[in-house]
């Protein structure tokens, strides 16, 4: 079966599986004590570590394709009451878990929304006051932000590079005129290109650039002249994520036409010219959607084995703990998700009587956590162990991908091949309980293509 053909047989709903239990799926929600519990326990050993995510939602305008939880405004005068907000939730964690602060910030990541809506002083105060309450220990901290470089200005790398920022994430989707009209995000390449010098200037060691397929649009043309801009710009890594059209839950993603959006093997195709276009350049490819360069931490920790993800994405370092702060923010711990409120009133309103603004979460049963732990070995080595009578149902679940030649099934291991790659997701699929009972008719899922 030809490549185009094995794209539009499997291009079907199915999880990202940033997550398993995937978000949807979540339904046995702990109480505040079993999270706060949880959390604790996760840290008790004097070896574990932790890794912070804060969540900063502002966007001066809305990008059609975001899927993120975002708030669209220019009245900055919102920024400081919202940082605030944040350190109060960061104290009530220290309030009643003390061990956070004696265990190691291995990594700190601001995250968004868009982190420089932020004034440079407003990120400089929210970094210093994170490094007084959880300071890192013998300074292997990790400390990168995502920056939209149409907002972003020199002052904003300085005051993050004197504080220990070393990493920073660029939003840059597309280059194309017409698919930045149809998308909302009007970026010339020209300021891409400063912020990169400028952060290269600063010593920032790690540049990450952003781009999406399968937007409105898009060419194979169009895709060969943005991966050229790219590779000269030589970013550390890139993530090259496909376009997740979910209009059912991101409204303004109503406005593309069927017939703008590129589907199937098309849209794949516009994957592949970015790939080939990557490797050529001496990049590795890692995991589902990204690449590096064969320096980078991502790179070397993807040949060693011990590359990880979770809901900050792919990453060099393995953590115990990851505790998210701010309006939507999910927290991570073996045995607990937890997620902040959605809806930035709520999560003000709750945070300034004082309480966690917990919106929803789930208890991992043992079942779970296997299957967790199956998922990322997969999307992390593109092999999963085999348990007890997976063996037997995979190669029943996944026999035309088996057929396809697409994955190979032993009695004790899984293993995608190089062809398989790309349907990762499919892959994955297996090891979804809930899915495998339910498959559900409702769309919920974007496309794994």
């Amino acid at each position: 079966m030809t490549p185009r053909h094995l794209f539009q047989k499997y291009d079907v709903q199915v999880p990202r599986y940033t997550s398993y239990p995937p978000v949807p799926q979540w339904h046995d929600t702990p109480a505040r004590e079993e999270w706060l519990a949880s959390l604790g326990g996760a840290l008790s050993d004097p070896g574990a570590s932790l890794a912070l995510y804060v969540h900063l939602p502002f966007c001066e305008s809305l990008c059609t394709f975001c899927g993120c939880n975002t708030v669209i405004t220019r009245d900055h005068s919102r920024e400081r009451p919202y940082v605030d907000r944040v350190v109060a939730e960061l104290d009530m964690y220290l309030a009643v878990v003390p061990v956070l602060a004696a265990r190691a910030l291995r990594q700190i990541h601001f995250g968004g929304g868009t982190p420089t809506f932020l004034s440079p002083d407003a990120l400089a105060h929210l970094a210093d006051v994170i490094a007084r309450r959880l300071p890192a220990r013998d300074g292997a901290c990790e400390a990168g932000f995502e920056a939209d470089p149409r907002v972003t200005v020199t002052a904003h790398l300085e005051a993050l590079a004197r504080r220990g920022f070393r990493r920073i994430s660029m939003g840059v989707q597309d280059i194309d005129e017409e698919v930045q009209r149809l998308v909302n995000r009007r970026q010339p390449l020209a300021i891409t290109a400063a912020l990169c010098r400028d952060a290269r200037n600063l010593g920032y060691e790690s540049i990450n650039i952003d781009l999406i397929y399968g937007l409105p649009g898009q060419t194979p043309r169009s895709m060969q002249t943005l991966t050229d801009a790219i590779v000269d710009l030589r970013p550390d890594r890139l993530a090259v994520y496909s376009f997740a059209r979910v209009p059912w839950i991101k409204p303004a993603q109503r406005k593309f036409r069927d017939d703008q959006i590129p589907s199937g093997a098309g849209k794949r195709e516009l994957y592949e010219i970015v790939r080939e276009g990557l490797g050529a350049a001496g990049y590795v490819e890692i995991g589902m959607d990204h690449f590096a360069r064969p320096e980078d931490g991502l790179a070397r920790a993807a040949g060693a084995g011990t590359l990880h993800r979770n809901f900050m994405g792919y990453a060099d370092t393995r953590t115990d703990v990851l505790l998210g702060l701010g309006v939507s923010a999910i927290s991570e711990t073996r045995g607990c998700y937890h997620q902040n409120e959605k809806v930035l009133p709520v999560y003000e309103r709750r945070v300034d009587t004082g309480e966690l603004p917990t919106l929803r979460g789930h208890r991992l049963s043992a079942r779970e956590q296997q299957r967790r732990d199956q998922i990322l070995a997969l999307m992390t080595t593109f092999r999963a162990p085999l348990y007890a009578s997976d063996a037997h149902d995979a190669r029943e679940f996944l026999a035309p991908l088996v057929d396809d030649g697409l994955v190979t099934i032993s009695t004790a291991e899984l293993v995608v091949t190089d062809t398989g790659r790309p349907f990762l997701r499919n892959i994955a699929a297996f090891f979804d309980d809930r899915y495998r009972q339910e498959r559900p008719a409702a769309p919920v899922y974007s496309s794994s293509i």
